[in-house]
């Protein structure tokens, strides 16, 4: 059943379309992840999600509630539906307990100490709790950011791209602790971001957005193994398009080395990664540079190869 949709929603400008008709799904507790380049119409769609932006056409429903938009609604936004941005949004001057309450102002005081000692202790921040922002790392901010959204226990989550400026350690170690709190939570979970492997790490369930419009939804399987169009597919991994054959792609795990055979080429590059190396390998016939692993670490730069794969994981791709 459905507990958060958006039906038929569209935007547009004067002269330009930023989200085609859009209609998405989602049961109480359900995460989806919404992937995209800059531009793409992701974080227009998270401003009409949450109330914030006057949508074009459609509707947006949370439960038998219809959500308004700032036309309709004197207040902008919702308690039920937070937004959390890539910048943190938090009060410079206030210590990390004192930004967390702040939503709570005027709520009971005893659920007010209650909910704030909770979330302190469940985003690890109890330690922190009289420092002023400044004095936190950038993963610490967004946790308190993060609490400061969930304090007055939203029923929906829009996370826009909220771990951009994390480095790699922050911003692994946050997803895996936010999604532990989330799941506890039962909150519905929205996450907008260009980066697949962060979508990933957050949610199995994801949607494509190109350009304002839906391209592919799926799992993270599904879309890696038949993804409907060279934008999805490189998402995942470089492709390599084989000679002579239209919209034919073959991805580098999938290529195997041999020391003959009939598609001959020369390693021109070899790149050393965590669990195999990585090689540009210029074909002999037309020039054409392919990028293939090496899990073995077996092949150097000058060395000659031949290459082989499989016809069922060649990739059939046209847009």
């Amino acid at each position: 059943m459905s507990y958060f949709s958006l039906r038929q929603v569209s935007k547009s400008y004067e002269s330009q379309t930023a989200l085609h008709e859009f209609s998405l799904e989602l049961a109480k507790g359900e995460f989806l992840s919404i992937v995209g380049e800059s531009g793409s119409g992701k974080s227009t769609l998270l401003r009409i999600a949450a109330g914030l932006m006057t949508q074009s056409s459609g509707e947006v429903w949370l439960g038998d509630q219809q959500i308004q938009n700032p036309k309709q609604k004197l207040v902008a936004g919702y308690d039920e539906i937070k937004l959390i941005h890539q910048d943190y949004h938090l009060f410079p001057n206030a210590t990390v307990e004192e930004n967390i309450s702040r939503p709570l102002m005027n709520y009971d005081p005893e659920y007010k100490k209650l909910r704030v000692k909770s979330l302190l202790e469940q985003l690890g921040l109890e330690k922190y709790k009289d420092r002023l922002p400044r004095q936190l790392s950038g993963g610490q901010q967004q946790k308190v950011a993060i609490a400061q959204a969930l304090a007055v226990e939203p029923e929906v989550l829009l996370l826009d791209e909220p771990f951009s400026h994390l480095d790699t350690i922050q911003k692994h170690k946050l997803i895996f602790e936010l999604k532990e709190v989330l799941r506890e939570s039962g909150t519905t979970v929205i996450f907008v971001t260009h980066d697949l492997d962060d979508a990933l790490r957050l949610t199995d369930s994801v949607l494509i957005l190109q350009k304002g419009k839906v391209i592919q939804k799926g799992n993270s399987r599904a879309l890696c193994e038949h993804p409907k169009t060279r934008y999805v597919a490189r998402l995942f991994s470089p492709i390599n398009l084989i000679p002579d054959r239209l919209d034919n792609y073959i991805r580098p795990a999938d290529v195997r080395l041999r020391t003959k055979g009939e598609l001959l080429g020369h390693v021109i590059d070899q790149r050393f990664l965590v669990h195999y190396n990585s090689l540009l390998i210029r074909l002999r016939n037309g020039g054409q540079v392919w990028e293939v692993d090496d899990p073995a670490r077996k092949y150097e730069i000058g060395d000659r190869v031949y290459l082989h794969f499989d016809e069922e994981k060649v990739l059939v791709l046209k847009g």
